[in-house]
């Protein structure tokens, strides 16, 4: 087992003060938004087995089978299949959708056969792989996740009294769903020049306005969005998706085509190794309109809030419906509590203090530290009474 080094990123709508007070260091009043676990090679975490610091993606292309296992190997090739992180985010994120991993295979070689550099800012596609995530709450999380029902959409908008809000009403109202949603979307986005100007801003007026009567914290979350990025017409198409609240230990799951923001708060976070996102508002980054309409799912439905299912030995899952990852949670008690060692995993301790043990190695955690357990068919022991370990791992078919 390996102490992880992990980096962390500095995004602008990070939190200044949650990922230093997990990690128990002092502030330095910057943002920190992302503090990440695996093997991306963007930010690869390091460990030292006594021959000094290697960052974690080296050691996994240099003996894949021993790290992985083969059966990992086998299964979702010779890379770590996941991405972990503590996210902190003190203001809204973009709105974004990410592609199936057939769309991504798809951009990704079409970008590559027109030659556009790989780090140009309008460039979509960064690799060719799908990116469902989960994210586990550890404060109050709000965010923005799937569409609102066309009907829900329109009286919402219809509530606020703006006329530049008439045609996307009208849209949802007299159309089929898809078509509806569709259509209502690509007229948020095309809300551009002086009359679309003019529409935002009136739609960030009604929202603030409205939020303090509104018991169900929408309102609120809509005027946050605005209050952070002023004129940007992705609050438009921000009150055609659902406003969700979690609460600590509870997770939601983003699949392919999902549109989805978050606004505030800290979670944990596990995705597909992939950086591939498509942004619709909520950003100075590239929007591709058209790109973006071809990969979302254009279908409403609320968001499925996931509450953890009791396993063994004290595990408790997030359930999700693919294999390249796969969290749980460990609340420590007086008794240990055992992991088989047929699978690549990372351990994060989020409170109190763990100790690890294998026959041949004992390794303590933290809160905020975290480890690299090797597929090597070695069972570990966790023990650690008032600890909380989260669990990142895959799914061996």
């Amino acid at each position: 087992m390996d102490r992880l080094d992990n980096t962390v990123r500095d995004y602008a709508w990070g939190s200044a003060t949650a990922i230093p007070e997990l990690l128990g260091r002092p502030a330095t009043g910057e943002p920190q938004a992302e503090l990440w676990m695996g093997a991306h090679p963007g930010a690869p975490s390091v460990i030292d087995r006594g021959n000094g610091p290697v960052p974690l993606d080296r050691v996994i292309a240099a003996d894949p089978a021993a790290e992985l296992g083969a059966a990992a190997v086998e299964q979702f090739g010779p890379t770590l299949p996941f991405l972990m992180k503590v996210l902190a985010a003190a203001v809204p994120l973009s709105i974004q959708a990410h592609p199936t991993r057939a769309e991504a295979r798809a951009g990704y070689a079409d970008e590559e056969r027109r030659g556009v550099p790989a780090d140009a800012p309008h460039r979509n596609y960064k690799d060719d792989n799908h990116k469902p995530e989960l994210i586990c709450a550890l404060s109050e999380f709000e965010g923005l996740c799937g569409f609102r029902t066309p009907t829900d959409a329109a009286d919402l908008m219809a509530s606020l009294e703006v006329p530049g809000l008439e045609p996307l009403i009208d849209l949802l109202r007299t159309k089929p769903e898809a078509e509806a949603l569709s259509g209502a979307l690509a007229e948020a986005l095309a809300l551009t020049g002086e009359q679309g100007r003019a529409t935002v801003e009136a739609v960030a007026r009604a929202v603030t306005a409205a939020a303090p009567s509104d018991p169900s914290g929408a309102m609120a979350g809509y005027a946050f969005a605005a209050a952070e990025h002023p004129g940007d017409r992705g609050l438009v198409a921000a009150l055609l998706l659902n406003y969700i609240r979690l609460q600590p230990g509870e997770a939601l799951y983003l699949g392919a085509g999902l549109p989805h923001a978050y606004l505030r708060g800290t979670g944990v976070e596990i995705m597909a190794n992939s950086d591939n996102v498509l942004r619709c508002g909520l950003t100075p980054k590239h929007v591709d309109v058209p790109e973006l309409l071809k990969v979302v799912g254009f279908h409403s439905g609320s968001p499925e809030i996931l509450r953890p299912e009791p396993g063994t030995d004290g595990e408790r899952l997030y359930p999700v419906p693919i294999d390249e990852f796969r969290l749980s949670r460990y609340d420590l008690a007086e008794h240990p509590a055992v992991l088989p060692g047929d699978a690549p995993q990372i351990l994060l301790c989020t409170a109190g203090t763990v100790e690890l043990a294998s026959e041949t190695q004992t390794l303590t955690l933290h809160q905020g530290e975290s480890a690299f357990l090797p597929a090597d068919g070695a069972e570990t022991a966790l023990t650690g009474p008032g600890a909380t370990v989260f669990r990142s791992t895959v799914t061996l078919s």
